[in-house]
Protein backbone atom coordinates (compact mmCIF):
# COMPACT_ATOMS: atom_id res chain seq x y z
CA UNK A 1 0.00 0.00 0.00
CA UNK A 2 1.32 3.48 -0.83
CA UNK A 3 0.39 6.35 0.91
CA UNK A 4 0.60 9.91 -0.91
CA UNK A 5 0.11 12.90 1.45
CA UNK A 6 0.29 16.39 -0.13
CA UNK A 7 1.52 19.29 1.71
CA UNK A 8 -1.00 22.39 2.12
CA UNK A 9 0.42 26.10 2.43
CA UNK A 10 -0.99 28.63 3.89
CA UNK A 11 0.57 32.65 3.64
CA UNK A 12 -0.63 34.69 6.95
CA UNK A 13 0.54 38.85 7.49
CA UNK A 14 2.19 39.61 10.43
CA UNK A 15 3.17 42.70 11.80
CA UNK A 16 6.95 43.48 12.27
CA UNK A 17 6.71 42.88 16.00
CA UNK A 18 5.17 39.89 15.65
CA UNK A 19 7.60 38.60 13.17
CA UNK A 20 10.84 39.97 14.82
CA UNK A 21 9.19 37.82 18.35
CA UNK A 22 8.19 34.93 16.47
CA UNK A 23 11.95 35.20 14.19
CA UNK A 24 13.14 35.42 18.36
CA UNK A 25 11.59 32.78 19.30
CA UNK A 26 12.47 30.14 16.71
CA UNK A 27 16.18 31.38 17.28
CA UNK A 28 16.14 30.93 20.70
CA UNK A 29 15.04 27.53 20.29
CA UNK A 30 16.78 26.54 17.55
CA UNK A 31 14.14 26.32 15.08
CA UNK A 32 12.60 27.69 12.08
CA UNK A 33 9.67 30.22 12.06
CA UNK A 34 7.54 28.01 10.34
CA UNK A 35 7.99 25.25 12.49
CA UNK A 36 7.07 26.84 15.79
CA UNK A 37 3.68 27.72 14.04
CA UNK A 38 3.40 24.69 12.81
CA UNK A 39 3.48 23.57 16.11
CA UNK A 40 1.44 26.02 17.76
CA UNK A 41 -1.16 25.36 14.72
CA UNK A 42 -1.14 21.86 16.14
CA UNK A 43 -1.44 22.84 19.26
CA UNK A 44 -4.51 24.38 19.21
CA UNK A 45 -5.94 22.39 16.41
CA UNK A 46 -5.50 19.10 19.52
CA UNK A 47 -7.18 21.87 21.82
CA UNK A 48 -9.96 22.36 20.35
CA UNK A 49 -10.38 18.89 19.40
CA UNK A 50 -10.09 18.01 23.04
CA UNK A 51 -12.79 20.36 23.82
CA UNK A 52 -15.30 19.35 21.48
CA UNK A 53 -14.91 15.52 22.18
CA UNK A 54 -15.37 16.50 26.06
CA UNK A 55 -18.62 18.75 25.19
CA UNK A 56 -20.07 15.79 23.52
CA UNK A 57 -19.15 13.61 25.96
CA UNK A 58 -21.00 15.77 28.47
CA UNK A 59 -23.97 16.05 25.99
CA UNK A 60 -23.96 12.26 25.55
CA UNK A 61 -24.26 11.95 28.79
CA UNK A 62 -26.82 14.56 30.11
CA UNK A 63 -29.32 12.45 27.18
CA UNK A 64 -28.20 9.30 27.85
CA UNK A 65 -31.68 7.90 28.37
CA UNK A 66 -33.06 10.09 25.10
CA UNK A 67 -30.30 8.50 22.96
CA UNK A 68 -31.21 4.80 24.54
CA UNK A 69 -34.56 5.14 23.46
CA UNK A 70 -33.66 6.50 20.10
CA UNK A 71 -31.19 3.09 19.75
CA UNK A 72 -28.24 5.72 19.30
Amino acid sequence: MVTVAFMNEITIALSGDEWAELADLADATGRRPEDVVREAVRARLRAERDEVAAAAARLAGRHAPLLRRLGR
